[in-house]
């Protein structure tokens, strides 16, 4: 099985760059989990909503039109397509977190706060990481689970290209890494376990134009379940796919 992440940053305008027919048509997912949708339902052509050959499902923000937003597009039909942490403090109205459950296991797709807007809005990012990691480990109690997205910080140094200039910078706190570090004892990031010292990245400033410098950070991830760890036949960034200020990540499992 093929399960691709990629924050779109906007589905509406990389699928008029065309970038995202090509990813779909080179790469053939058999799941593409996508963040940043930036539409609703309503506002997507009747091609990009329901893509030949696959299933859709989407989580819109409702607070505001052009923000956030998750989507999934399946090959199969999972059994049950939830949106939500489940835990009123953590509004489901900004449409960050899609659940499918499959036969084998669980594919929780999640575009995680940024955490820069105040001091209140960074202790709900450090709070959404806590009860994400809650719900995904009683997740796993019933079946093994994938999760993925814009995890919206680094795990370590060598996930981004300049650390010491941003040590203690949003994206690089102790608070956050000390959060993903117990994401990385629960449950398995897939690229990191493969390439324990290669430098590849997921998203680049573009205000200041260092994809071109390949000034990036790493900060698009899948994780998994560790009873799925030989599974694992290969993972790869794809950092030559364009359309977005981040790239996509291909897992391929054997599920």
């Amino acid at each position: 099985m093929k399960i691709i992440t990629w924050n779109v940053n906007g589905l509406r305008a990389v699928w008029r760059k065309g970038e995202f027919q090509n990813l779909i048509k080179k790469h053939k997912p058999d799941v593409l989990a996508i963040q940043e949708t930036k539409s609703h339902i309503e506002q997507l052509e009747d091609n990009t909503k329901d893509h030949a050959g696959y299933y859709s499902f989407f989580e819109s923000a409702t607070m505001r039109k052009g923000y956030s937003g998750v989507a999934i597009y399946s090959k199969e039909h999972p059994l049950k397509v939830t949106g939500t942490l489940g835990d009123k403090k953590f509004l489901d109205d900004e449409g960050r977190t899609i659940i499918a459950e499959y036969k084998k296991f669980y594919l929780m797709n999640c575009y995680w706060p940024n955490g820069g807007k105040s001091s209140e809005h960074f202790q709900y990012k450090l709070d959404y990481y806590d009860k994400f990691l809650s719900l995904a480990k009683k997740l796993e109690k019933k079946k093994p689970v994938i999760f993925l997205g814009d995890i919206n910080a680094t795990v370590a140094d060598i996930d981004l290209a300049r650390p010491k200039e941003n040590k203690g910078q949003l994206g690089c706190t102790d608070d956050e890494r000390s959060r993903l570090a117990k994401y990385c004892e629960e449950f398995i990031d897939t690229y990191r376990d493969k390439y324990p010292t290669k430098v590849e990245y997921t998203w680049w400033d573009m205000k200041t134009r260092s994809r071109e410098k390949n000034v990036g950070w790493r900060i698009d991830y899948i994780f998994i379940s560790k009873s799925l760890k030989d599974k694992v036949k290969s993972i790869k960034i794809l950092g030559d796919m364009m359309g977005s200020d981040h790239c996509p990540v291909v897992l391929d499992i054997d599920l």
